[in-house]
């Protein structure tokens, strides 16, 4: 059983299983299968129940943000590659339905159809368990990202983006942090490692923030690698 249904279980969210199987249905097997319906309306659903209830919530928990910075964070944290992390860790991968040629090149790890089959079962949660459902949902798993990229001060998850493209071409990352300075004044540098050459680095008051810091380095060097 993946991550995402022990999620489920756990939240007490109930999923119409028709749905469910839709939610996972990508338009490559639809086609490939004659004409099924595809997860696409789902996806489309999904994508505006995330917005609404991300945009609540971070309106009415971070007053002191400007208009500007709460789109900024909105949109960091429902990114494609946000929702592809999140994919990657329930597990969601494994579970799509996928044509041959989609098969054939490691679709069930492309971003853009982890982020669209993650969007398609928010949907299927929405239809299934109402707003509630669908609400508890989003905040067990989007409030900590809130949280993580109000905490590095940068709107934009770095290191997901590095993962991301590690899985995309086989590369091995390692993070290496070293902590210099008294404990009142504390500080450390990261250096992200790729294959074993450093890529970046960076230096902050606290772990996270300084390994962001590496990995946005180390994303402006690889550019569209």
């Amino acid at each position: 059983m993946s991550q995402l249904l022990d999620l489920l279980n756990e939240l007490d969210v109930v999923v119409d299983v028709q749905l469910f199987e839709l939610a996972l249905t990508h338009r490559s097997y639809a086609y490939e299968a004659g004409g099924l319906p595809s997860n696409e309306r789902l996806e489309f659903l999904g994508d505006a129940v995330l917005e609404i209830v991300v945009t609540d919530h971070i309106y009415r928990t971070y007053p002191e943000l400007s208009e500007g910075e709460l789109a900024k964070l909105r949109a960091s944290v429902v990114s494609a590659v946000a929702l592809a992390g999140i994919a990657r860790r329930l597990g969601i991968g494994p579970m799509i339905k996928l044509g041959r040629g989609e098969i054939a090149t490691n679709g069930a790890d492309k971003k853009s159809i982890l982020a669209d089959t993650t969007e398609a079962i928010i949907g299927a949660i929405y239809l299934s368990s109402s707003m509630a459902g669908a609400e508890r949902f989003i905040h067990h798993i989007f409030d900590p990202l809130i949280v993580e990229s109000l905490t590095v001060g940068d709107y934009s998850d770095h290191k997901t983006t590095i993962q991301e493209l590690s899985a995309r071409h086989g590369w091995q990352v390692v993070y290496e942090v070293e902590g210099s300075g008294p404990d009142h004044n504390r500080e450390y540098h990261a250096t992200v490692f790729i294959d074993g050459v450093a890529r970046g680095q960076g230096t902050a008051p606290n772990k996270r923030r300084a390994e962001q810091l590496a990995a946005r380095q180390a994303v402006a060097e690889l550019g569209d690698a």
